[in-house]
């Protein structure tokens, strides 16, 4: 049985405020180790963003073994209770990556921070510059594919209507003009709204109005009766984009880790310019 969810999927700064000091909370950092160390909010843990994706050419993106996951999160004393409330500096997409990380080993008791460290310095809340030391704990982890997409799982059904990509780089890699891969353009199909786009970067970072982008997203056929699988070049820019299909209550999203790191360095799959 899983414990029961304490906080919403979307959090923002006044609701986390009361909760610091909770034995179940387990606030995690995701931004770069020197702003941790200029100041973060108390109690949080710092965690290595790369420490997510596996870091290997062709496909960095991709998911870290499910052992070295076990010992990254036994370290940070992840248990069935644990709340996470994860934040970065950035807008979310390392933040998320960890979000969704976290739905791909079934624990499901997860919140992202809204603006993170921006938003909260931008309350004028309390920082601290110590780092915090975990209390280690021992879990067993398993893999649940439901929230990943393989090359397997798209290229059959580039054709099928009831499948939706959602490419979250920039529009130049969309078109061609730039890419981290031998191969440039898009994966056929594929809708692009780059990530950037869902940060509100006059609001401490804190995400667009979700209900025009709701308007948006159905406009473009990114609506919630579809399948979607979100992508970037190494699903850390488009782990952005699946949680914010979680929290506008998509049923059905999925994260493709391979990215474009491994669909434009094959020879196999199909691209378009």
């Amino acid at each position: 049985m899983r414990a029961r969810q304490m906080l919403p999927l979307l959090l923002e700064v006044h609701e986390l405020q009361p909760q610091l000091g909770d034995e179940r909370l387990l606030l995690v950092d995701v931004g770069s180790p020197q702003n941790y160390r200029n100041g973060h909010i108390p109690g949080a843990l710092h965690l290595q963003p790369g420490l997510l994706q596996c870091g290997l050419a062709p496909a960095p993106g991709k998911l870290p073994d499910v052992l070295d996951l076990q010992r990254l999160f036994s370290a940070l004393g992840l248990t069935p209770e644990s709340q996470v409330v994860a934040y970065d500096d950035e807008g979310g997409g390392w933040a998320a990556r960890l979000l969704w990380t976290l739905e791909v080993l079934g624990h499901s008791r997860y919140s992202y921070l809204n603006g993170g460290i921006h938003a909260w310095r931008g309350a004028g809340l309390m920082l601290e510059s110590a780092p915090n030391q975990p209390r280690p704990s021992q879990c067993t982890l398993t893999i649940h594919p439901q929230a990943i997409a393989e090359i397997e799982d798209i290229q059959p059904r580039l054709d099928d209507p009831r499948l939706k990509i959602w490419d979250a780089r920039s529009a130049a890699e969309y078109r061609g003009e730039r890419s981290g891969s031998a191969r440039a353009g898009h994966i056929p199909g594929a809708i692009n709204i780059d990530w950037l786009e869902l940060i509100d970067l006059g609001n401490d970072t804190r995400l667009v109005d979700l209900e025009a982008l709701q308007q948006r997203l159905d406009q473009l056929g990114l609506s919630a009766d579809k399948e979607i699988v979100t992508h970037c070049q190494t699903h850390h820019r488009s782990s952005l984009s699946w949680l914010v299909m979680k929290i506008l209550g998509y049923p059905s999203v999925k994260g493709y880790p391979g990215s474009w790191g491994e669909w434009g360095n094959r020879e196999d799959t199909p691209i378009e310019v």
